[in-house]
């Protein structure tokens, strides 16, 4: 038989576990090697939204309590978690959507909560104020640092699918939160950008027959090894942007003039999850392309890995080990997009390959 040439696929992966329930879509390794994972409220049947990877089970994190919508203290309890973050300084920071199946967010539940993992409990929760979390937000993921102010800032991305994306920056030492670049060009969807994915356009394709584009704004962030730099992208794009940190804070800047403090890194494929390591490094995933890409400090884009089995690569994480962790978990493969027909094939992945490189350090 007449073999053909074929496409090369390379990088070397290893599965670390697979998800035979609930698709997930955040993972994140603490400094001591333990491994988080979430699963957002998306119309799967999440008995936790927050878990922790206990040998070969899943275990519902901080507890199977916390993880139950307590409507008379929503503030304490995780209703759809989006994102999860050790911050390498013995804290979980845990970022709840409280947008099940990306409904409007449940007033005062939208939430960004520090677990202390010595102790496993909640320590501290930041709610959003309605002119910082809009009827139209969806939390997606967030960074930090705690070199700056008296008890550090983080950044989250809003990625809405019909309202302004923006970053959103919360100084911890108060929980003074404000949106910056709101529906700035480089945290809003390419509006010429047609997904690709498994030779197939990407594009809502619903039950009825109707279709519209697929749409989502300001999702991948990573932050610099100093904190003085932080890459964002939308979903719907191939662009990469970075912006000062200190322009972001500064709120003397208005927020149509911070535009011009936005730094163009040019095209490195259409990416979900980012990360950077402790060189400086930004891990990008290509969704369209089942690929991974190195972006250089200098700016040179390499692809470490093209894998068959990257089936839509979301959430990043660099362990103490020198591994990068990443979730497969088939998002563009969910019944919304192919007619009410879900097209997922279980089991979801946790897959990591070798970096030889540490994760970016978020204090001194």
């Amino acid at each position: 038989m007449l073999r053909l040439p074929m496409e090369q696929y390379f990088g070397q992966f290893e599965p670390v576990f697979l998800f035979y329930g609930a698709m997930p879509t955040g993972v994140t390794v603490s400094e001591t090697g333990r491994i988080f994972v979430c699963f957002p409220k998306w119309g799967d049947d999440v008995k936790f939204t927050v878990a922790e990877i206990v040998g070969d089970t899943l275990q519902p994190y901080p507890n199977l309590e916390t993880n139950l919508v307590n409507p008379w203290n929503i503030a304490m309890s995780f209703i759809s978690v989006q994102s999860v973050v050790a911050d390498g300084r013995g804290t979980l920071w845990v970022l709840d959507t409280a947008a099940p199946n990306f409904s409007e967010p449940i007033i005062g539940g939208a939430k960004l909560v520090a677990v202390d993992l010595k102790t496993n409990t909640i320590s501290k929760v930041y709610t959003f104020r309605e002119d910082v979390v809009l009827p139209t937000t969806y939390l997606n993921d967030v960074r930090f640092d705690f070199r700056v102010g008296k008890a550090g800032y983080a950044y989250i991305t809003d990625s809405s699918s019909s309202g302004p994306g923006a970053i959103i920056v919360v100084d911890l030492e108060n929980g003074n939160a404000f949106r910056r670049l709101n529906g700035a060009n480089s945290t809003s969807p390419d509006p010429y950008f047609l997904p690709k994915v498994e030779g197939r356009i990407l594009m809502n394709r619903n039950k009825d027959g109707s279709t519209s584009p697929f749409r989502l704004a300001s999702d991948g962030i990573a932050i610099s090894p100093d904190g003085k730099t932080l890459f964002f992208c939308p979903l719907t794009s191939r662009q990469l942007y970075s912006i000062s940190t200190e322009a972001l804070r500064d709120r003397t800047i208005p927020d149509m003039n911070l535009r011009y403090y936005v730094k163009y890194w040019g095209e490195k494929g259409a990416s979900d999850g980012m990360i950077t390591d402790a060189q400086g490094n930004v891990y990008a995933g290509d969704y369209e392309n089942n690929s991974i890409r190195k972006i250089l400090p200098n700016g040179i884009m390499e692809t470490i890995a093209h894998d068959p089995r990257i089936l839509w690569p979301d959430t990043f994480s660099i362990g103490p080990d020198q591994y990068l962790y990443v979730i497969v978990n088939q998002l563009h493969r969910q019944a919304r997009f192919h007619y009410g027909v879900d097209l997922r094939q279980k089991p979801y992945c946790l897959l990591r390959m070798k970096i030889d490189e540490l994760p970016a350090p978020t204090f001194e």
